[in-house]
């Protein structure tokens, strides 16, 4: 399985990245355009949907809580608009195994959002997804770049509808503990151990590291690999034109030990992390004031969710700045969750349509801990400068972004719990100082996965 990707320069989003430092489908006759007022805004709706009454309309992803929260008010939008009933369908992880049961059943979901460029390619390869229609596609190219309108293609046909993005270099921190510690936001990797170093020494562990959750470590591993190896190298591995034993795995794996085999450095230590599940990776570095269990954490946009979920402000409590640079450029990764259609329906293709468009995008954004490839959406549409500098460096990227590499894998190798590279990393957490048994066990499961 490969996944190609138009892709250029990393620099272009880094340096759109940087000012965060700064800133710490159905006949015409049958459409219905919303009037002035409706969707809670001022605007008309900026895309027609057909009349669905009576039409049932289910959608299946993994998201939990407060983003499947956010989500469900696009789909009551889309509900009001169009008069279909829309129920949401808790996924389990991993989506293709869960979409394969309910398919083999007989009831497959009419779309699914899925989390992995890879999983869409087992989608199509398994003749589940449907070709996006003309409506969906005629968003697309007024809406997307076509860096992301070809995540979503597989040999040319557009199945996937990109409505989520995220930026997946980026590292938040308590800025009380920082100025408590008298630590500035760190450019390089070796300023980043030393401003780790010097946050210890004032009495803060100063990483949190969300190790329960594997695929948190490979956007670790991935940010590292990205500035260290270089864009070419990075393709090369995703597609496993590489073997996970080469040398520039070596190199960045030792360079992501320097970190994790430090345990005073990390909160909980190895152990600890190891049971710390993301949203309290996010939470125990934003709650206790200025004595946290962790001074900062790393992972993308979509943290601000969880930032939400504590007593601290984004912006003034809590600051970001970019990943640092470990080779010549920072780095940028990017992942997100494509809309696929699994059934020839009309309400498939009139969701994949409004989820195409910048009114859909609105209301995510709006919400918060959100960001959206759509570059037709306003920015004033986020409810922060913070997030609204990063979805403006996300767009001014353009086509010029490094997807994240084990979303482009085979999912048993790339995303499943407890297999494949989350489970290696999550050994090697424990193990940092075992380089080449992480390799070998990494380069026999990507082996393994690619053949099948």
């Amino acid at each position: 399985m490969r996944t190609t990707l138009r892709t250029g320069r990393a620099a272009v989003l880094f340096a759109a990245i940087g000012a965060l430092a700064i800133a710490g489908c159905g006949d015409n006759k049958d459409d219905d355009k919303t009037k002035p007022g409706e969707n809670g805004g001022k605007e008309a709706a900026s895309v027609q949907l057909p009349k669905l009454n009576g039409e049932k309309v289910q959608v299946a992803a993994v998201w939990s809580g407060p983003e499947q929260e956010n989500f469900t008010k696009v789909l009551k939008e889309f509900e009001k608009r169009t008069g279909a009933t829309v129920t949401f369908v808790p996924a389990q992880d991993p989506i293709v195994n869960f979409l394969g049961t309910k398919i083999a059943g007989g009831a497959p979901p009419d779309v699914a959002m899925l989390p992995q460029v890879g999983a869409i390619q087992q989608a199509v390869q398994r003749k589940w997804a449907k070709p996006v229609g003309p409506e969906a596609k005629a968003q697309l190219a007024k809406n997307y770049s076509k860096g992301w309108q070809d995540l979503g293609a597989v040999d040319g046909t557009q199945y996937g509808v990109y409505y989520k993005a995220a930026n997946k270099s980026l590292v938040w921190y308590n800025n009380a503990v920082f100025e408590n510690a008298g630590a500035k936001e760190p450019k390089t990797w070796k300023d980043f151990l030393a401003t780790a170093e010097t946050i210890s020494a004032s009495g803060v562990t100063p990483v949190s590291v969300a190790g329960a959750d594997g695929w948190t470590l490979t956007d670790w591993f991935e940010n590292v690999y990205l500035s260290q190896a270089g864009p070419e190298k990075y393709d090369q591995l995703a597609q496993h034109k590489i073997k996970w034993t080469d040398t520039s795995v070596k190199t960045a794996l030792t360079t992501l030990g320097e970190l994790f085999g430090k345990p005073a450095l990390i909160a909980g230590g190895a152990d600890g992390a190891l049971q710390t599940e993301f949203p309290a990776s996010v939470t125990q570095t934003f709650s206790g004031g200025d004595q946290p269990k962790g001074a900062m954490v790393f992972e993308g946009d979509f943290v601000t969710v969880n930032i939400a979920q504590t007593e601290s402000k984004i912006g003034t409590d809590a600051k970001v700045f970019p990943f640092p640079a470990v080779g010549a450029l920072a780095p940028v990764v990017t992942g997100g969750d494509a809309a696929v259609a699994l059934k020839d329906s009309k309400g498939a293709q009139a969701l994949l349509t409004f989820l195409a468009s910048p009114d859909a995008a609105k209301i995510s954004a709006s919400a918060g801990g959100f960001l959206s490839p759509n570059k037709s959406l306003d920015l004033s549409a986020y409810p922060n400068n913070v997030q609204r500098d990063i979805a403006k460096a996300l767009i001014a990227a353009g086509d010029d972004f490094r997807f994240d590499m084990s979303d482009q894998m085979p999912q048993s190798f790339g995303g499943t719990p407890g297999k494949g590279e989350w489970k290696a990393l999550q050994d090697f957490l424990k193990h940092p100082k075992d380089v080449a048994g992480a390799q070998q066990k990494l380069e026999s499961d990507a082996a393994k996965a690619y053949k099948s």
